[in-house]
C-alpha cells in the first residue's frame, strides 16, 4: 500500500528539521510539493534545500503542481475554503495517483507544524473519506511559529497558571477574548491593532527561523506604527510575509 508522510519543517530553518523528520526522509520516494507563484517561489526553493541536506544515498524525485487559486476576499469566508479545500483535494488525489507507485512512499513537507493552522491534514482526511486511492498516512510533528517567536523573544509563552489562546487576525477583529490573559495571533493579513488596548505588550515576529527573521516588542501603543512600516516594506522587498504576534495583557 501508499505509504504518505506528512511532515513538519518548521519556519524557515532548515536545523528545525527534527531527527525523527530526517529519518523519515530517507524513506521517500515523492516529494510533493504546491507552487504558489513566483512571489513565493523561496518557500519551494526552501523545501528543495532540506531534502538536498537531509536526504542521502537515495533516489527520489520531487513532484510540484500550481496551487488552486482561492479567493482571499470573499463574501463568505467558510465556504471559500470549503471550495478551496475541495480543489486542493482532487489534486492531491491526482498527484498520488499518477506518482507514487502502490508500494511507494510519498511526502508533503509542511510548513511549522501539521496540526496548527495548516489546511494539510484536512484535505487527506477528504481523500480518504472519498476512498477511491488507498494509502495509510502518518504525521511527523514539527516546530511552530509560536514556538519559535517565543524563543526569538525569550519569553515564556504564558504567565504562572494563566491561560494562552491561539487564533487568527479574522477571528480578533471585534477584539480579544476577555478569558485571555496571553493571546497569540497568526495569520493576520493586515493588522491594524487600532481597535485593541494600547496597553498591551506585543512580541512581534516576522520570517521567524530565517535568514530574514525580524522581530520587535513592547508597548502596543508605542510599536503598532513602527510593525505596520516594517510589514509594508518587507512584504515589498519579498513580494510576501509571514509574521506572527503575541499580545499580552498589562499585569494585575
Amino acid at each position: 500500500m501508499r505509504q504518505i508522510l506528512v511532515i513538519g519543517i518548521g519556519t524557515g530553518n532548515p536545523e528545525h528539521v527534527t531527527i525523527q523528520a530526517i529519518r523519515a526522509l530517507n524513506t521517500v520516494d515523492v516529494v510533493f510539493v504546491l507552487d504558489k507563484g513566483g512571489e513565493k517561489a523561496d518557500l519551494v526553493a526552501l523545501r528543495r534545500e532540506i531534502c538536498e541536506r537531509y536526504i542521502e544515498d537515495r533516489p527520489y524525485r520531487i513532484v510540484e503542481a500550481q496551487d488552486p487559486e482561492r479567493d482571499r476576499n470573499p463574501a463568505d469566508y467558510g465556504v471559500a475554503v470549503e471550495d478551496w479545500h475541495g480543489a486542493r483535494a482532487a489534486l492531491y488525489e491526482a498527484m498520488i495517483a499518477r506518482e507514487l507507485p502502490e508500494d511507494g512512499t510519498g511526502a508533503f513537507l509542511v510548513w511549522g507544524d501539521p496540526s496548527l493552522y495548516d489546511s494539510t491534514l484536512r484535505i487527506i482526511d477528504r481523500i480518504v473519506a472519498r476512498g477511491r486511492l488507498a494509502f495509510d498516512h502518518r504525521v511527523i510533528p514539527g516546530i511552530t511559529s509560536v514556538q519559535a517567536l517565543a524563543a526569538s523573544h525569550r519569553i515564556a509563552l504564558n504567565r504562572i497558571g494563566a491561560p494562552v489562546q491561539i487564533t487568527t487576525g479574522r477571528q480578533i477583529a471585534g477584539g480579544l477574548s476577555a478569558e485571555a490573559d496571553t493571546t497569540v495571533v497568526m495569520l493576520d493579513g493586515d493588522p491594524t491593532f487600532a481597535h485593541l488596548d494600547p496597553d498591551l505588550t506585543i512580541y512581534w515576529g516576522a520570517y521567524l527561523g530565517s535568514d530574514d527573521e525580524i522581530t520587535l516588542s513592547g508597548r502596543l501603543g508605542d510599536v503598532a506604527g513602527e510593525i505596520r512600516r516594517l510589514r509594508t516594506e518587507e512584504r515589498a522587498r519579498h513580494g510576501w510575509i509571514m509574521d506572527t504576534y503575541l499580545l499580552r495583557r498589562p499585569a494585575d
